[in-house]
């Protein structure tokens, strides 16, 4: 029996080799020049075995692969064994500026990358998806910019400095810079390749928090070389954010995975824009209970800094925001203790 047809009939995961991508996100957008200049997307690759990458990828290459996967899989082909629903790419675009269509283009090959990664194993182990998805020596030679995309939101501000008194020169975690990071604003620290960069924090799996030259900043962890890591009990920052989805009668709870300190604060766009990819719906409505146990709808910025104000006067359990969400239809508002 061939191993496609064997993966598919078993769902075996655990047969796929280690190197078989499960996870890309676009971090960033970099121009390239040619004979004419074009846009690349910078993803950040992730595997079965816990391997973490980047690969630069024209549109081109996406609309190359989507073409082949069509002809061997797609419900029109004739010769394939196996078919399957593919995902749609988003369409050619031949009118506009180069940076504003790529930019516009990030969500939906993201939500592409990630629906293509679900399809059955027999299709990661296709030969076009593991090269399109393979670091090839192109790839690691390139010297990443800034990754914008995976830059948190949030943080906390330490402002510590390594020429501050009972700063621990010789126990303190640090890195050593690859390549020179130029940070774009107040938050990100500026350096040199070959700089050494005390760790003040972890912010989240692609950010660190660190100072040098007595400056202070947050930086990407692809520019640096870890020299001393965290203690291992600081090295998961992975807290969980606690929502309930309401859909007819049927409450369910889902525990969704956030890189943020538990104190932070998110934007309403940000939740919204979340809780629509977690449950790919966009017809839906986030809520709170107040101090009396009634759903309160959630609109704005101020509504939310008012849930995470009221939220702290509650027990929670480590890790775990003391905040809950309650997902409910955008037109269901019979969940609303509202008088008759």
């Amino acid at each position: 029996m061939s191993l496609p047809r064997q993966l598919r009939e078993e769902s075996d995961f655990d047969q796929l080799p280690d190197d078989v991508p499960i996870s890309a996100n676009i971090a960033d957008i970099e121009e390239k020049r040619g004979f004419t200049s074009y846009f690349v997307f910078v993803i950040e690759v992730k595997t079965k075995g816990g391997a973490k990458y980047l690969i630069y990828r024209r549109y081109r290459q996406f609309y190359a692969l989507q073409t082949k996967l069509e002809e061997r899989f797609g419900p029109e082909s004739k010769t394939a064994p196996f078919v399957c629903t593919l995902p749609t790419l988003p369409a050619k675009v031949y009118v506009g500026v180069k940076q504003e269509i790529a930019e516009s283009r990030i969500p939906a090959l993201n939500y592409y990358m990630k629906k293509l990664l679900s399809l059955p194993p027999w299709v990661l182990m296709d030969e076009d998806v593991r090269i399109f998805f393979y670091q090839s020596s192109y790839d690691s030679e390139q010297i990443p910019q800034a990754l914008r995309r995976l830059r948190p939101r949030t943080r906390r501000v330490k402002n510590i400095s390594s020429q501050a008194p009972g700063f621990d020169r010789l126990g303190a975690p640090c890195a050593e810079a690859l390549f020179d990071f130029t940070g774009n604003s107040k938050l990100e620290l500026t350096f040199k390749a070959k700089d050494m960069i005390f760790l003040l924090s972890r912010i989240n799996k692609d950010w660190l928090e660190g100072t040098t030259h007595g400056a202070t900043g947050i930086f990407p962890v692809s520019f640096v070389r870890i020299i001393k890591d965290f203690p291992e009990d600081e090295d998961d920052l992975t807290n969980w954010l606690r929502c309930y989805y309401y859909e007819d009668t049927i409450s369910t709870i889902r525990d969704i995975a956030v890189e943020e300190d538990l104190r932070s604060t998110p934007l309403y766009k940000d939740l919204v824009d979340l809780m629509r990819r977690e449950f790919q719906r966009s017809d839906i409505a986030l809520n709170y209970r107040d101090s009396q146990g009634d759903l309160v709808r959630l609109l704005s910025d101020q509504d939310v800094k008012l849930m995470v104000k009221q939220a702290w006067d509650q027990p929670s359990q480590k890790r775990l925001f003391p905040w809950k969400l309650h997902i409910t239809q955008q037109d269901d508002f019979h969940v609303y203790n509202t008088a008759p």
